[in-house]
């Protein structure tokens, strides 16, 4: 064998081992965005899973039910949000028969990413005349508001305080950008109106998986129920299995 042969398979070897550190490297890195991705999408749901479900049984601790039938029990007060506090826990039918999913004033990560449902601050509180509203991830960290999409004609959010059961009823949801923050005036769309009703507005991505536009679900509040008048019907049995884990 001539050294001109010895020098080329020596550089053919080289090359061959350079390529192949890269391509080692390259799965490396698959391996490693794969393991994030499944982070991602299924590990932060079952720990905010469980935050929540901790959470929910903190907060509920303390609360007594009555039963006072269907009378009807007039306006509803207006609930106290204590700065960055757990101040209820939302039922929503459509999304599930147990979904049963605190409320915390805030929207910052360590609420949205871990408690769940975040109150905007600058908005108003629940039976006040106005726009409560509220965020929480369609996707990731419990993925909450998956399903809000979904609402039918008909449907209604509960939403248990300590002082009582508020009810909405779903009215319409549309797709803005992120910036169209008008969603969240006292009467979205409308800057200066002055509200006459009270009304839930929910928020989340879309679509599914990306941050690129904003679902938005209004519903208004139609009745409410003090704590020791009982639950609504509907979501009686699910309030009385939460206040007992």
């Amino acid at each position: 064998m001539t050294r001109s042969e010895t020098r080329l398979r020596t550089k053919a070897s080289l090359g061959q081992r350079l390529l192949g550190g890269i391509g080692e490297i390259l799965i490396t890195l698959g391996i490693i965005a794969l393991l994030f991705v499944a982070w991602e999408l299924w590990w932060t749901n079952v720990d905010a899973n469980r935050a929540q479900s901790e959470v929910t049984s903190q907060f509920v601790q303390g609360l007594n039910l009555g039963d006072a039938g269907g009378q009807d029990f007039g306006s509803a007060p207006i609930a106290k949000i204590p700065d960055g506090e757990t101040f209820g826990i939302f039922y929503i039918p459509r999304f599930g028969k147990d979904f049963a999913h605190p409320v915390t004033n805030g929207v910052g990560p360590e609420v949205l990413n871990s408690v769940g449902i975040g109150h905007y601050p600058e908005t108003q509180a629940p039976g006040e005349p106005g726009n409560f509203a509220v965020a929480a991830h369609r996707q990731t960290h419990g993925q909450v508001f998956w399903d809000i999409d979904k609402f039918e004609d008909g449907d209604k959010v509960y939403l248990q305080t300590r002082e009582g059961f508020y009810t909405y009823e779903w009215r319409n949801t549309e797709i803005v950008h992120p910036s169209q923050g008008e969603v969240l005036l006292p009467v979205p769309h409308e800057p200066g109106q002055e509200p006459t009703n009270s009304i839930l507005t929910m928020t989340s991505c879309h679509p599914p998986f990306t941050t690129r536009m904003r679902i938005i679900a209004y519903s208004e509040l139609m009745s409410w129920r003090p704590s020791e008048a009982g639950p609504p019907a509907e979501i009686a049995d699910l309030v009385h299995k939460t206040m007992k884990n």
